[in-house]
């Protein structure tokens, strides 16, 4: 009993970001020590990690180049956790390697989750982070993470609303008061999105591509709106009906085509928690706007397609990428301002 508020303090309090596409994690008074793709490579059949440490930036490497006998797999599916185990495995290695201690100090860790997860999905996290070491777990919602990240007046009585289009979901809420008072949480986001891409690709030249080259097309040439210049990428892929390797030229205007129907259901997301919204809040949104942030957040023109759609001014938050984990940082450093934003993993969703 007086050993562990000992090690409580040598803990290093951890926030994290568990994306379906990439694990931040922030550590107290810190900032952002550690950024990788949620991605863990193990032996075929097993859960075994290869060799112990295919975990993040080394397992993202192998995915779509591993020979039968290796299997990379990215355990969060949806802003959720797909395979329980494999996702335990990764978040030990990440906490390990953010918390740099000995094994018998196990730090307090916040974790961001998708506002729409249901009980069972809050405490499969909470369980898979204290079964990686974690000695006390709280959850935040991300949209909450996101919105304190990126620096917008939460603790007022007024509305901001926030759009993070993740990996996996893209979370929006209308938040006041340090309370979400509507929101949508979308399981439709970055992955679909690469998705379209692969699926446009096989249909209109029968190629076939890898999830990795879709991110990249989408990152270089992607858009939601018409650009001033369009762009051409040269694609590379396997022949559906030779099966051999062959490349072709895809134009910007091409992938905007892709990707209509995602971000039409982002859209649709968005309008109809504006719908739900008070109209004395819906009031303050007329100035304050709509703040984007999350990877999806840097797609070009998306600012411009929500503003058409909405009638509101859009911004893109600085640094989107990293909104959630610094969120979770801010709380860390000044929890007795944001205590009553967290959760246990056994609260109701």
């Amino acid at each position: 009993m007086i050993l562990d508020p000992f090690l409580g303090m040598l803990s290093k309090d951890l926030g994290i970001d568990l994306g379906t596409a990439n694990t931040l994690v922030c550590a107290r008074g810190e900032g952002i020590i550690l950024s990788e793709p949620s991605v863990v490579a193990v032996y075929q059949g097993t859960n075994r990690v290869v060799d112990g440490n295919a975990v993040g930036e080394r397992a993202r490497q192998m995915l779509g180049k591993t020979p039968g006998t290796i299997q990379a797999v990215r355990p969060m599916k949806n802003g959720v956790i797909a395979d329980f185990e494999i996702t335990e495995q990764m978040l030990g290695y990440f906490i390990r390697k953010a918390h740099g201690r000995t094994h018998f100090i196990r730090p307090r860790v916040i974790v961001a989750v998708p506002s729409g997860i249901t009980v069972v999905e809050k405490r499969a996290v909470r369980e898979s982070a204290e079964r990686a070491g974690a000695r006390d777990v709280r959850l935040i919602k991300e949209p909450m993470a996101a919105a304190i990240g990126v620096g917008l007046p939460v603790n007022e009585p007024r509305g901001s609303m926030i759009v993070d289009i993740g990996g996996g979901t893209c979370e929006v809420a209308v938040i006041s008061l340090r309370g979400i008072v509507s929101s949508t949480s979308l399981r439709c986001a970055g992955d679909e999105m690469n998705e379209a891409i692969v699926k446009y690709l096989k249909e209109v030249y029968n190629l076939q591509i890898g999830e990795q080259t879709a991110e990249r097309i989408k990152i270089e040439i992607g858009s939601a709106y018409p650009l001033e210049e369009e762009l051409l990428k040269e694609v590379r892929g396997s022949d559906t009906i030779a099966h051999l390797p062959r490349t072709v030229n895809v134009r910007s205007e091409e992938i905007r085509e892709a990707l209509k129907l995602p971000l039409e259901r982002i859209v649709k997301a968005i309008v109809t928690t504006l719908e739900r919204t008070p109209p004395e809040l819906s009031a303050d949104l007329v100035e304050s706007g709509v703040t984007l942030a999350g990877g999806g957040a840097l797609l070009r023109g998306v600012d411009r397609l929500i503003a058409r759609e909405t009638g509101l001014p859009v911004r893109r938050a600085d640094d989107p990428l990293t909104a959630v984990a610094r969120g979770t940082g801010i709380v860390l450093d000044q929890i007795d301002t944001y205590w009553n934003v967290l959760e246990n993993g056994h609260d109701a969703a």
